[in-house]
């Protein structure tokens, strides 16, 4: 075989024009000293709650700080605004996302004070679970910093979502998906679920709920508002977060793994990321996935391109 002698010129040249590959995508992890867990997704920053505060981050560090009583439970950020339950105060706390400063408290009461529980965002309203032992959601006016309405439902109902026109709420105690309808101010459809059902979102054209003593999340369709099928995580599901986005439903687990990507038409398990470090939250975005875990005092950011596509 006749031997072929290329210029070394021609190889540089050969070797500049390929592209490099680029280098593999990681976490970023940041410490966050204190009890960093519920989060709220407000534009390229997250809002954490934290021991007597809820606080600002960036990827770059703390941007914020706002002292509260005892803030608990998921948030919303909705108008300008962050909306919080303070569990010490019982109320709905309302803070200025701008200045970073209180704007109201808004005497709503809090349906589980241990701080188990969501403030959420629709209908031009915000709600969040008012009381536990008779059952009852409260329904606030950001025009007037009011509760307008307050919605008889199952007793022990701490977990709300909006989404596919409904307010959608979770009774541990009654193991219930209550829709609400946010014209009526009543529930209109229950659904069964599992043992110790909690966290939900509405999102990816279902109702996603974990049952956290089956260890599985069910599937619910909003308009029968029937358990179309379910996804085996493992063998319970405690505590932990859900949120949907980018066609996948993501959850933030405690056991084996940080968190878990669902595909929302076939329930298979797309991926498992992450060590097991303790309970926390989580927050989807279009750039990537925000985490917190406060038993290891950490916010985490997985960039976009180290996560499952659909």
């Amino acid at each position: 075989m006749r031997k072929l002698s290329i210029p070394l010129a021609v190889i540089g040249a050969a070797l500049a024009s390929t592209p490099l590959l680029a280098a593999p995508a990681k976490e970023q992890v940041i410490e966050v000293p204190g009890f960093a867990d519920f989060l709220a997704v407000d534009g390229d920053t997250v809002w954490a709650t934290n021991a007597g505060r809820v606080e600002r981050w960036s990827r770059k560090g703390r941007l914020a700080e706002v002292p509260m009583g005892k803030p608990c439970g998921a948030m919303a950020v909705h108008g300008g605004s962050l909306w919080v339950a303070d569990c010490k105060e019982n109320a709905l706390v309302r803070i200025d996302t701008r200045t970073a400063r209180k704007i109201a408290t808004i005497p709503t009461g809090i349906a589980n004070r241990d701080g188990e529980l969501n403030v959420v965002a629709g209908a031009g309203s915000i709600w969040i679970a008012s009381d536990n032992d008779d059952g009852a959601v409260s329904r606030v006016d950001p025009a007037t910093n009011a509760v307008v309405a307050t919605i008889p439902v199952d007793p022990g109902t701490w977990y709300l979502s909006f989404g596919h026109g409904a307010l959608w709420a979770v009774s541990a105690k009654g193991q219930s998906l209550q829709r609400i309808d946010p014209a009526a101010n009543a529930v209109t459809k229950r659904t069964a679920l599992g043992k110790q059902p909690g966290f939900l979102v509405a999102g990816e054209a279902a109702v996603w709920v974990q049952e956290q003593g089956d260890g599985t999340v069910a599937r619910v369709d909003p308009q029968t508002g029937e358990v179309t099928g379910r996804a085996k995580v493992g063998p319970v599901l405690k505590w932990g977060d859900i949120d949907t986005g980018g066609g996948l439903v993501w959850l933030r687990t405690t056991e084996d793994q940080t968190l878990v990507v669902i595909d929302p038409k076939t329930l298979a398990i797309r991926a498992r990321i992450g060590k097991a470090e303790g309970s926390g939250a989580l927050r989807y975005t279009k750039k990537g996935l925000w985490t917190s875990a406060h038993d290891v005092h950490t916010l985490t950011w997985w960039p976009g391109r180290m996560l499952p596509r659909r």
